[in-house]
C-alpha cells in the first residue's frame, strides 16, 4: 500500500528525521543548557531548576554513581518515585554515567516490584520514602547492592526542606516506620557526588537506555530494551511533528501523567527538554483542587494526559474558571479520548485535544493527528516522520483501505527485544516489524483507527492490565475453581477489572475476593466487578473463551 498518509502531512512537517542528530540522550540536555541554560526547566514544589541547574545536579547525581556505588556502563538503575524534580536529576544523571534506567511505578506491591528487580538485574534502587515498606517487604525476594531513599522536600533549599519532609511525615502520616539496611539519603547522595569528579562515559545508539516494563498476554510484565537510538528517534520524530508549532524556550507544558509511564517520559520529559520548555511537575494529579491551583499559576501552553485526566478536569468548577488563552495544544494518549470529552474540552478552552497512539514497544509513539486540526476526529492520527505502518490479516497479508486487520509498525522507535524472552520477542517482532496486536483501519487519506485489540488486554485509566495476572491472582485463592478476567467498560476509567468465577468454595463472597486481590495486585488492577456462574465457556480444547465472556 502506498504511503497515502504523507499528503496529508502539515506542510511544515518533514516525511523523515535524521537519527544521528544525537548520539544519545543526555545530548539534549546538553543542547539545552548550551542555548538556554538560565530558562527554567522544571518546577515543583514551589522550586524551579534552571537548565543549568538540573544539568549541574545531574553530573553531581553521576559522579555519586561513578564514585561511591561503583556503577558502570551497562548497569541497571531502577527509579520508583512520582513526579518530583529527584526524578529529572536522576534520570540524566543515569544516563549520563550509561546506565538503563529501570522505571518502577511506586504503587506497585512487594510482589510486583521483587518481580521487576529480578527480571531487570537492577541492583541499585533510588525510591521514594512514602513506598519504603514496599521495598522492605519484597528485600528478602531481591539482591540490592545500594539504596538511595529520597523524602519529598529533597530538592528544596532549607529550611523548606525540614519543613516539608517534618509535615509530609508527622502531619500527614505518609512515611511508614521501615528498617532498611545500608540506606543512603538523596540528600546525602547529592553531597557526596558535588565532591567527587564525574568522568564522562561515551554513550552510543547502541547502548540501552531504559528496560521500560509492559505486562504480557502470558502473564507476568515484561522488560522491552529501548536502546538510545529508539528513544532518540522517538524524540526527534515526535519534535519533527510537533516542534513547528512550538516556540524552543518558551513552552510551558504541565507534567500531570507519571513520569515513569513512557508516554510522559518521552513527550513531557525528553520531548520538551529538546525545546528546552518549562515542565510542571504535578506530583498527586488525583487531588483535582490542588492540581487546578497550580494551573491557575503558570500561563501554560501544553498539556497532556489521558482522557480521564481531561474528564475529571472538566468537572472541576475551579478548571473551568481558568484562563486559557496562551493553551495551544492539549495531546491524549494512552487510552482513547471520547468524543464528549474531547468536545467539550474544546468548548471550554477553544483548543482541540488531539489523540496519538503509542505503545512502550514502540519508544512510544506511532501517529498522531496534525496540530492544525480544527476539531476532534475519532482518529488516532496519521503515522509520524519514519514510521511504517500496515494492517495485516491473520496470514500476515497486508489489507486495503478502511479492512480491519492488526496494526504492524516499522521504525527506528521500535524496541531491540523483550528483555531474556526469545519466545515472546519473536512473536512480536518481524524482519524489523512489530505486530501491536491492535486492531486498526486505515483509511483513503491515511488516517488510522484503533477498533478493537486483539489481545485480551485490558485498559485502566491508560495503563495495561493483563488478564493472565489477574486471573492467577485470584485462582490463589482456596475458595476459586475456575476464573477469567475480562474488560468492563466504564464511564470514568474507560475499562474496569471484572472477574468471572467459579467457585469451589460455595461461601466465597465477592468482598472475600476484593480483599484478596488487595494484598497482591496494584490498585488499578483490583477487579472493580465480581460476577459468579455455574461454568465457564471453553473451546473444544478447553481453553476459557474471554470473547465469549465479554459478548
Amino acid at each position: 500500500m502506498e504511503k497515502v498518509w504523507l499528503k496529508n502531512y502539515p506542510q511544515k512537517v518533514a516525511h523523515t528525521v535524521d537519527i544521528n542528530e544525537y548520539a544519545n540522550l543526555g545530548e539534549l540536555l546538553d543542547e539545552a543548557v548550551r542555548n538556554h541554560g538560565d530558562r527554567p526547566a522544571v518546577t515543583n514544589l514551589g522550586v524551579t531548576l534552571t537548565y543549568k541547574e538540573l544539568e549541574q545536579k545531574a553530573t553531581n547525581f553521576a559522579a555519586y554513581l561513578q564514585n561511591t556505588l561503583g556503577l558502570s556502563k551497562g548497569d541497571k538503575l531502577a527509579l520508583m518515585m512520582p513526579n518530583l524534580l529527584q526524578y529529572p536529576i536522576a534520570l540524566f544523571g543515569a544516563l549520563k554515567a550509561g546506565l538503563a534506567v529501570v522505571n518502577v511505578n511506586p504503587l506497585y506491591t512487594p510482589r510486583e516490584l521483587a518481580h521487576q528487580l529480578n527480571d531487570s538485574g537492577a541492583k541499585s534502587i533510588i525510591i521514594l520514602a512514602n513506598f519504603s515498606d514496599t521495598l522492605e517487604e519484597a528485600l528478602d525476594k531481591v539482591e540490592l547492592d545500594n539504596i538511595v531513599v529520597t523524602q519529598v522536600g529533597d530538592v528544596c533549599s532549607q529550611p523548606k526542606r525540614f519543613i516539608v519532609n517534618f509535615v509530609v511525615k508527622y502531619f500527614k502520616r505518609m512515611v511508614p516506620s521501615v528498617n532498611l539496611p545500608d540506606v543512603t539519603s538523596f540528600v546525602d547522595a547529592m553531597n557526596k557526588g558535588a565532591a567527587s569528579t564525574f568522568t564522562p562515559v561515551e554513550v552510543s545508539h547502541q547502548d540501552t537506555a531504559f528496560l521500560q516494563y509492559t505486562g504480557g498476554t502470558t502473564g507476568v510484565a515484561k522488560g522491552a530494551v529501548l536502546s538510545h537510538k529508539n528513544m532518540v528517534a522517538n524524540v526527534l520524530q515526535t519534535y519533527a511533528w510537533m516542534g513547528p508549532f512550538l516556540e524552543e524556550g518558551k513552552e510551558i507544558i504541565i507534567t500531570a501523567l507519571p513520569l515513569y509511564h513512557i508516554f510522559s517520559l518521552c513527550v513531557n520529559c525528553l520531548l520538551f527538554t529538546k525545546a528546552a520548555g518549562h515542565n510542571i511537575y504535578i506530583t498527586n494529579p488525583r487531588d483535582m483542587k490542588d492540581f487546578c491551583k497550580h494551573l491557575r499559576t503558570y500561563k501554560f501552553t501544553t498539556i497532556t494526559g489521558v482522557n480521564t485526566l481531561f474528564n475529571g478536569l472538566l468537572n472541576q468548577e475551579s478548571f473551568r474558571q481558568l484562563d486559557f488563552s496562551k493553551l495551544k495544544l492539549a495531546v491524549g494518549g494512552g487510552m482513547a479520548v471520547q468524543k464528549s470529552v474531547a468536545e467539550e474540552w474544546q468548548k471550554l478552552t477553544k483548543t482541540p485535544l488531539l489523540e496519538g497512539y503509542g505503545l512502550t514497544e514502540t519508544s512510544p509513539v506511532v501517529s498522531m493527528n496534525p496540530l492544525d486540526s480544527e476539531a476532534y476526529n475519532g482518529t488516532i492520527g496519521l503515522p509520524i516522520p519514519s514510521t511504517d505502518v500496515q494492517i495485516r490479516d491473520e496470514e500476515g497479508n497486508e489489507l486495503s483501505f478502511d479492512e480491519p486487520g492488526e496494526l504492524w509498525v516499522k521504525g527506528p522507535q521500535v524496541m531491540e527485544q523483550y528483555l531474556g524472552r526469545l519466545k515472546e520477542t519473536d512473536e512480536v517482532l518481524k524482519d524489523g516489524w512489530l505486530a501491536t496486536g491492535d486492531m486498526a483501519t486505515i483509511d483513503n487519506d491515511g488516517f488510522l483507527r484503533i477498533v478493537d485489540r486483539k489481545k485480551d488486554m485490558i485498559l485502566v485509566s491508560g495503563f495495561n492490565v493483563y488478564p493472565n495476572e489477574i486471573e492467577d491472582i485470584v485462582a490463589l485463592h482456596p475458595g476459586v475453581l475456575e476464573v477469567a478476567a475480562i474488560g468492563e467498560p466504564d464511564d470514568i476509567k474507560g475499562e474496569v477489572v471484572k472477574v468471572v468465577v467459579v467457585k469451589k468454595d460455595s461461601d466465597l463472597t465477592e468482598e472475600d475476593l476484593i480483599k484478596h486481590c488487595r494484598e497482591h495486585l496494584t490498585g488499578y488492577k483490583i477487579p472493580k466487578v465480581v460476577e459468579f456462574r455455574e461454568e465457564l465457556p471453553k473451546s473444544n480444547v478447553g481453553k476459557i473463551l474471554r470473547k465469549e465472556l465479554r459478548k
